[in-house]
């Protein structure tokens, strides 16, 4: 298993998903400075990606200095990878999207939308609790 969740989707290109899943995973503490990072070999191997691919995304992760390599010891989160307030938004930027053209889709408005988030977010931080489903209602 990766330490950090990768759904390759279909027309993107594998390497990006995964420096984006790994940038994302670290920016959101979800792996920790000094975690170890699976080899090219396993990542190629739990993916089912060319092993060149994963070796592209490694070595995209180290140049960009998310990532260290300690000979003897292996691949680790860096130590002192700075995460800017611009690099966490970034991340979102997918989803984002997705949500405004769905939302668009629908006829909703930007009003709605951010009521629907700001509801959403409360009752995910455990301040309100969750609304019953309507019986007749769809999600």
């Amino acid at each position: 298993m990766t330490p950090f969740r990768v759904d390759l989707r279909p027309g993107e290109s594998p390497y990006r998903q995964i420096v984006f899943a790994a940038t994302r995973a670290v920016v959101a503490g979800e792996l920790a400075p000094g975690a170890p990072f699976p080899s090219v070999r396993d990542l190629s191997q739990r993916l089912k990606i060319n092993p060149n691919t994963a070796h592209k995304a490694v070595a995209e992760l180290v140049r960009t200095g998310l990532l260290e390599v300690h000979p003897g010891v292996g691949t680790v989160v860096a130590a002192d990878w700075p995460v800017s307030a611009g690099d966490r938004r970034r991340l979102l930027r997918r989803e984002v999207e997705e949500l405004v053209v769905e939302a668009q889709r629908l006829g909703l408005g930007q009003e709605e939308v951010m009521g629907a988030i700001a509801e959403r977010w409360e009752q995910l931080a455990g301040r309100s609790p969750a609304r019953p489903r309507n019986a007749g209602a769809r999600s």
